[in-house]
């Protein structure tokens, strides 16, 4: 590590996004003899993005984009 470089000082920035295509298909777990019934949009396909600038002990500036 260089010695000069203050560690409270350095914001990293991060990215990360998910969008609605990511919605499994089938179902995953239900008690035996049971229907399973769940959710998952068809045909609203949206992609959400989060950035933040992450801090040693903060998130700084966070900022939620959705699109299509």
């Amino acid at each position: 590590m260089q010695p000069a470089l203050d560690p409270d000082r350095l914001v990293f920035i991060d990215e990360t996004s998910t969008n609605t295509q990511m919605t499994r298909t089938r179902g995953r777990r239900c008690a035996k003899g049971k229907r399973l019934v769940d959710y998952a949009p068809h045909g609203h396909w949206k992609t959400t993005t989060f950035v933040a600038g992450l801090r040693n002990d903060a998130i700084t500036a966070p900022w939620w984009l959705t699109g299509q």
